[in-house]
């Protein structure tokens, strides 16, 4: 496959690569690596995987095919953008396809689960997800089990077909894991694409999309609860290349304890042919104890004026004190009160997510954390 190698100041002018040679070792001053702690993954930027891969199973009505790399269907969604990218295309062996067949629509949630054994190396694993036209479904990749993965994921949504995709990052404590996620979407397709961050030691998800024909709409949610140590990082490329496309971000973070560091970076570029495109990012973090870091950028290229709507936004803030004053001077204590406050952060967010197994698990994942964070406030 044809290397994309590209130089310049717009996020479109990225390194783009299947191959990890063409992909320098990052040094940390690097815009896409600036705020990674490098020296927490250096064994991601080797020349190859070698690590046994987690285990995969899928439940649901789709049909599901292990191949091997040389099938023609895999690389034909976007091309890697970084190093540890091309290190999960470049390494993996195996390959999982998940098919919606055209015109169906499966009552219940596919689900995919990756399950970590223990493995110490670096392992690497790809996934092709396709909703054919007309398609209708929900599928939900979930992360548990300790593992260090570098993971490709494609998702191809094709005409007219409604794809709600979740991938659910709850690894152990002690594991590490990037994440390529490539989206294509044709005409008239719409993509709901989720990812909950969790647990792990290091997340990187990375996500891009590339709009084939008018009609298409993507919608990015994004919901992260960092802790301790903990590093959990998005990042966000939408291209708007053809006319008439809806894209919406919105990614809402909770950080406590101690060097917990989250990074959302959104880039959105509208090129020229893109007229009529309507496109809004958005980023939250709410710090709840002395400790935590939150870097947030969102980016905005627009390369012409006949557009229907552009906009960003990003905060980082601390509680809101009149909201602790005024649940306490009602009788609720400290804790439930700060506990409330949280819900309240996350409650719009978990309303957009719409599958309510993921908004379940999400709260509940709320609800333990929430649990510790009385220990910062005795």
């Amino acid at each position: 496959m044809a290397d994309l190698m590209k130089t310049g100041s717009s996020r479109a002018d990225r390194p783009l690569s299947f191959q990890v040679q063409d992909h320098v070792i990052p040094t940390g001053k690097e815009e896409e690596w600036r705020f990674t702690p490098l020296d927490r993954m250096a064994d991601f930027f080797t020349e190859k995987a070698t690590g046994k891969p987690p285990r995969v199973e899928v439940r649901g009505e789709a049909t599901l095919e292990k191949v091997g790399r040389s099938d023609p269907r895999l690389g034909k969604v976007g091309v890697p953008e970084d190093r540890t990218g091309a290190l999960a295309w470049e390494s993996f062996q195996d390959a999982y396809i998940v098919t919606i067949a055209e015109n169906s629509q499966p009552e219940a949630e596919i689900e995919i689960d990756v399950i970590g054994t223990g493995e110490a190396d670096v392992a690497a694993l790809h996934l092709l997800i396709v909703a054919e036209p007309a398609a209708q479904a929900t599928v939900i990749l979930n992360h548990t089990g300790d593992a260090r993965v570098a993971e490709g994921v494609e998702i191809e949504v094709a005409e007219n077909a409604h794809l709600t995709f979740v991938t659910n990052q709850e690894w152990a404590d002690t594991a590490r894991h990037t994440s390529s996620n490539r989206i294509r979407l044709d005409r008239n397709a719409t993509l709901k694409h989720i990812v909950v961050s969790l647990g792990g030691d290091l997340i990187r998800v990375t996500t891009s999309v590339d709009f084939q024909a008018e009609g298409a709409e993507v919608d990015l949610l994004g919901a992260y609860y960092v802790t301790s140590g903990q590093h959990i990082e998005h990042r966000l490329f939408v291209d708007h290349s053809v006319p008439n496309c809806v894209s919406n971000a919105a990614y809402k973070g909770a950080l406590q304890g101690d060097n917990a560091h989250s990074v959302w970076i959104g880039d959105v570029l509208i090129r020229p042919e893109a007229e009529g495109t309507d496109t809004y990012e958005m980023n939250r973090n709410l710090v709840l104890t002395a400790g935590p870091r939150a870097d947030s950028v969102p980016n905005l290229e627009i390369e012409t004026g006949e557009i229907a709507g552009a906009g960003h936004a990003s905060a980082t803030g601390r509680f809101d004190e009149e909201q602790l004053f005024y649940l306490r001077s009602r009788g609720i204590n400290e804790v439930d009160a700060r506990r409330l406050v949280v819900y309240g952060f996350f409650a719009e967010l978990i309303g957009q997510i719409g599958v309510e197994s993921v908004s379940r698990r999400l709260m509940s994942a709320i609800e333990a954390e929430l649990e510790t964070l009385a220990e910062f406030h005795d």
